[in-house]
């Protein structure tokens, strides 16, 4: 261990201070005026991480400071930019092999914590930046906590996000500092609490200005040592708070009802949420000794559990993600600066998309054929950050000043300066063509950004005086909760034009693909076979909601049927002919859809389509007179769950590999983020590629063929597929 400990010579006149550096670690201890700083700064990191080779030196300086009988306490600060601790690190959790490996480091963590909250001396956290994970449970175990009044300051347990559940106390000191309810909603959501939030549940002790967070800091360790009391925001407990948190039948009620609302929202896919839920009810039941061994047992099992490997392989997925330009490997191009774009269209996605780029800071010119629809499109924008306001995570005065920087327009006025234009205007070639010559001519210079869903790109860019200016960015719906971007380019689509739309897709807040040029691109050309396979289970006479139900219970967040009612079967039914006329019959839509777009059912939106809806939108129940518009007619049939499962799954499985087949996607990773970010695929089971090497390719290979003998051409394995079968190849490592 590189650490060392010398004299603070400049301290000399005033007393003698001990200093800790450790350059491995970026852990040091210096002490000014009687109070210990300990500094953290993980070296070649943007952020601080815990991992095993801090402990000792934590250790050490946690006995530095009780044995000086000059320190009279500590404060705990990061020395990073807007972080404090960011939780564990994630690839040292994936070295774990076994539950054992996994319960012994939980332990330790236990170990370090309970040390440093039976300091004689009191510790006081300053945090700026986000308190994450294990960040948070290091806090938790400090005698005293600030925060600061800043953006960036948020406190969170995620780690059933990766399949786990805190494992260093969190589970047992959260409850007993903010009450049952506070603490279940936040380890078994994993949501981030805001700093203002945080003080008023109790969660950190005072709020300040980030300039004076040491100073204040400071400050409270000598009012704590001195036997002061420093202002502490109470608990304030609602009288359901009390009968429920503070005795063992209204406990009993609040954990019942958890575990109910776990199990319908996750279908018991995800154990984590469970176990902790079993750990927090054990520590109540056994006291919190207990209650951590049994954190510590679960822990170790979830971390080698294939959901927690799962969901990490797509953390660091994304992380590899956010550095990377979107361009082949070894060619690099400078990204152009973006402070003012246009969207063209002030509908639903264009009303969306000009949401989140001025909550980005960017100011945007709104176009569109009327005022009325320029006023709706404000308004669609005005309601996403009303809800902001409501949930009090940003202020009125936020509020208007995102809402200026929309200009409204229904000419071309105000787009020579843009840096690049969104198209989100009528899914039609000869629309877009119109509109994209009109663009260039106005601002030849900006980029031309579609945002159709299913039109090749080079067939838009065929109308371009600058076809190397002009992609695709195509964003899902709803746009400001979907957290995919799809970027389109064409073999014509400059380096510069594509690092540029990337960092600005970032900029939005959004993980981004980048995918080679085709019919339906990456996303939507593997959605397609998967509706499809859904709508011919309909022609066959299978029931709508048990054709739902079946892949609600394979892992996806809604039915195939549900989505195609919430998307809009005029959509569907445009984008169906699209598909097949690209890809052949094994891309035919279903007969029992192209019926109902010609019955006029569009779903959801005209309250008219597969599912019934009142006069607000909401669902209640399946329209039994749909069975009439099918080949099928009124009499149903019923099929296998696994049946269902798999001719929906499998040809989304086959058409992914095609893609990469095809170049359409770059590689497997992409592929994965592409179906876990933008339909939904089940994230437990890591995306597309790695469900495959799970099943093993040969047993896909049989499945694939079995179908294929009964519905010939529809799932005709992939080439790629039948070649990595055969040769016992894996799309991961």
């Amino acid at each position: 261990m590189s650490t060392e400990l010398r004299t603070d010579t400049d301290a000399r006149a005033r007393t003698t201070t001990p200093v800790i550096a450790d350059s491995a670690t970026g852990i040091s201890l210096t002490v000014q005026d009687g109070v210990a700083i300990i500094a953290y700064d993980q070296p070649q990191s943007p952020v601080n991480t815990l991992n095993s080779r801090i402990g000792p030196v934590f250790e050490q300086c946690f006995a530095c400071i009780e044995r000086d009988d000059t320190i009279t306490g500590a404060v705990l600060v990061s020395a990073k930019v807007d972080s404090w601790i960011a939780g564990a690190d994630i690839e040292e959790l994936t070295h774990i092999r076994t539950a054992q490996e996994g319960e012994t480091l939980s332990r330790n963590g236990h170990a370090l914590l309970d040390r440093l909250a039976a300091m004689r001396k009191p510790v006081v956290a300053a945090i700026h930046g986000a308190a994450l994970g294990g960040g948070l449970e290091v806090a938790l175990a400090c005698r005293y906590r600030i925060a600061t009044e800043h953006v960036k300051t948020v406190l969170a347990l995620p780690e059933v996000q990766l399949g786990l559940i805190p494992g260093a106390g969190g589970t047992q000191r959260l409850p007993r500092l903010v009450g049952l309810q506070a603490a279940l909603d936040m380890i078994l959501t994993g949501k981030n609490i805001r700093a203002k939030k945080a003080w008023q549940m109790g969660l950190v002790h005072e709020l300040v200005h980030p300039a004076i967070l040491r100073e204040v800091a400071m400050a409270r360790v000598r009012d704590l040592a001195a036997g002061r009391t420093p202002p502490v925001k109470a608990r304030v407990q609602s009288t359901s708070d009390m009968l429920l948190d503070d005795n063992a039948i209204g406990r009993k009620l609040v954990f019942r009802k958890a575990r109910e609302s776990v199990m319908q929202k996750t279908q018991g896919k995800y154990p984590a949420p469970l176990a902790a839920l079993d750990v927090i009810q054990h520590g109540y039941a056994e006291g919190a000794e207990a209650g951590q061994r049994e954190e510590a047992r679960r822990f170790g099992a979830l971390a080698v559990s294939p959901v927690c490997r799962q969901l990490a392989s797509l953390f660091f997925a994304t992380t590899a993600l956010k550095k990377d330009n979107g361009l082949p490997d070894g060619m690099t191009a400078t990204p152009r600066p973006v402070t003012k774009i246009a969207v063209l269209g002030a509908g639903f996605m264009g009303a969306g998309i000009t949401g989140v780029a001025v909550q980005a800071g960017t100011q945007v010119r709104l176009k569109d054929a009327s005022l009325d629809r320029l006023a709706t499109g404000w308004k669609s924008v005005r309601d996403v950050l009303r809800e902001r306001l409501k949930k009090r995570q940003i202020t009125r005065l936020q509020m208007d000043e995102t809402l200026s920087l929309i200009g409204g327009t229904t000419d071309y006025r105000g787009f020579g300066n843009v840096d690049i234009v969104v198209e989100a205007v009528f899914e039609e070639l000869a629309v877009k063509h119109q509109v994209l010559r009109e663009v260039q001519a106005v601002a030849p210079e900006a980029i031309f950004a579609s945002n159709t869903s299913t039109i090749p790109i080079r067939d838009i860019a065929a109308a371009a005086a600058r076809p190397d200016r002009v992609l695709g960015m195509h964003f899902f719906s709803p746009v400001h909760k979907m957290p995919l971007l799809e970027i389109i380019v064409t073999p014509a689509t400059s380096p510069e034009t594509i690092v540029t739309a990337v960092q600005y897709g970032r900029k939005l807040g959004k993980t981004v693909i980048v995918v080679q040029d085709g019919a339906g691109f990456y996303v939507n050309r593997i959605l397609a076979p998967y509706l499809n396979e859904a709508g011919r289970l309909l022609d066959e006479g299978a029931k709508i909601d048990e054709v739902d139900a079946a892949l609600t219970a394979f892992g996806f967040p809604v039915g195939p049927i549900t989505l195609l009612d919430e998307v809009g079967l005029d959509i569907a039914g445009k984008s169906g002919p699209i598909m097949a006329a690209a890809f052949g019959d094994r891309m035919l839509p279903s007969e029992s859809l192209r019926r109902m777009v010609e019955g006029g059912r569009v779903g959801r939106k005209s309250k008219q389509g597969f599912y019934r809806y009142d006069e607000s939108g909401k669902r209640v129940g399946v329209d039994e007179t749909v069975y009439a518009l099918t080949p099928a007619g009124a009499t149903r049939q019923r099929v296998a769950v696994e049946e269902i499962q798999r001719r929906c799954v499998l040809p989304m499985l086959n058409e992914a590999v095609r893609c990469l087949q095809h170049g359409i996607i770059r590689n497997a990773r992409d592929g994965d983020i592409g179906a876990v970010f933008g339909i939904g695929f089940p994230p437990f089971l890591g995306g597309p590629f790695r469900y495959l090497d799970t099943l093993g390719l040969p047993t896909v290979i049989e499945q694939l063929d079995a179908l294929n003998a009964r519905y010939a051409g529809r799932y005709e394995p992939a080439a790629l597929l039948r070649e990595m079968a055969a040769t016992g190849r894996r799309f991961h490592p």
